[in-house]
């Protein structure tokens, strides 16, 4: 998985935990949340809620077991789970404001893969600029001390997509690290403007690849054509899943218009046809051609019609469900689902969609692993899948 660092060792843990009375505890920073799993439901899992939270985006875990979550007006919080109670939550310091307005966020956040040693974290969100909005990647170091809580110092704009265009929709805004540590993949929605997919020059509906330190390292192939020398893959819309497997292959997901939500398996130089060819189509009732054998884009490996609106998206890799090993989840926005998909080497196919009650906007694997989700929205809860019984 792109995210989950494996678990270090409590001792770690306790050095890293603050004070008993840290202020984020007297300031009232752990919001009240039942320790009691819920019913399953006929579902394989058994669903504890952890804690409330105000509109979450996304989350990662750390080395030692706490977790960086986003929330969609600005905040970032360092959540430290405690054996049957509730959560200590710490707001972290040091974010850059972003523009909340639509879909506007503070977006991804992924702890970087030398976290241990550099403790650098990378992380994404909206912003307006010259030309309009657009979507930024920033790395900072988280910095824990009983004195002056949680903070980002360093922090540093790495990446600012291009063009900075109007409107609110289709930031996308994930990462993901390669498996060479060398390399980063981070994805910039089309804004809803439809073309800049195809527009050789715009990062907009495209998977960039990057260094480290955010500069540009695409496709060879694509740049040698006079594409951004950031584009890795293009032909996108909104890209709001992005995670590697075991075996190094990258795979996406992304809304549809009118039907046609896509999982794709990412491929150097690839066009993926958005606008032009769409398993859905316009809101308005137009038709978009379907994705065709020899039309010159890449098909997608699953697409759904009507649509499950796809939120975060994960590849297990845990042993609290080893029947799902190498599997996809994905959380389902308008669908209200955790939808998993059933991958066999470069091939994927619809397995289980298990109705969850809520917007699912993230989905996570901890370190025991268990499937955390965050529900969308004001009052969106974390919560923590485990096997039933």
């Amino acid at each position: 998985m792109h995210r989950t660092i494996a678990c270090a060792t409590a001792a770690i843990l306790l050095a890293a935990c603050g004070a008993p009375n840290d202020p984020a505890i007297a300031n009232g920073s752990a919001p009240q949340a039942s320790s009691a799993p819920a019913a399953t439901d006929g579902r394989p899992f058994a669903v504890t809620p952890v804690t409330t939270l105000d509109s979450p985006w996304a989350m990662t875990f750390l080395p030692d077991g706490r977790m960086l979550v986003t929330e969609k007006a600005g905040r970032m919080l360092l959540v430290q789970q405690s054996t049957g109670g509730n959560p200590i939550i710490w707001p972290i310091a040091g974010v850059p404001a972003v523009d909340s307005e639509g879909q506007g966020a503070l977006m991804d956040v992924v702890a970087a893969p030398d976290f241990a040693r550099s403790k650098l974290v990378y992380f994404s969100g909206s912003v307006t600029g010259p030309g309009g909005k657009g979507v930024k990647l920033w790395r900072g170091r988280l910095v824990h001390d009983a004195e002056q809580g949680a903070r980002l110092e360093g922090v540093t704009e790495l990446f600012s997509a291009t063009p900075f265009v109007s409107g609110d929709g289709h930031y996308s805004g994930r990462i993901a690290f390669a498996p060479d540590g060398q390399h980063l993949f981070f994805t910039n929605g089309e804004r809803q403007k439809f073309d800049p997919a195809q527009d050789p020059k715009a990062t907009l509906g495209k998977v960039l690849r990057l260094t480290l330190d955010g500069k540009p390292a695409g496709d060879p192939g694509l740049t040698a054509r006079g594409f951004h020398p950031a584009v890795w893959s293009y032909g996108h819309r909104n890209l709001l899943g992005l995670a590697f497997d075991a075996q190094g292959n990258l795979w996406e997901q992304e809304m549809g218009p009118k039907g046609g939500d896509e999982v794709n398996l990412i491929l150097p130089g690839r066009n993926y046809g958005w606008p032009k060819v769409s398993n859905g189509s316009h809101y308005d009732g137009r038709d978009i051609p379907d994705h065709k054998a020899g039309d010159g884009f890449e098909p997608p490996k699953v697409s759904w019609n009507p649509v499950i609106s796809p939120g975060g998206l994960l590849v297990y890799t845990g042993a609290m469900f080893p029947e799902w090993q190498g599997d996809l989840f994905i959380g389902g926005l308008s669908s209200e689902a955790l939808v998993r998909v059933d991958v066999n080497d470069t091939n994927a196919r619809k397995g289980d969609q298990w109705p969850m009650g809520k917007r699912i906007r993230d989905v996570e694997q901890g370190p025991d692993g268990a499937i955390w989700l965050l529900e969308d929205g004001e009052g969106g809860r974390l919560l923590k899948l485990t096997r039933a019984g």
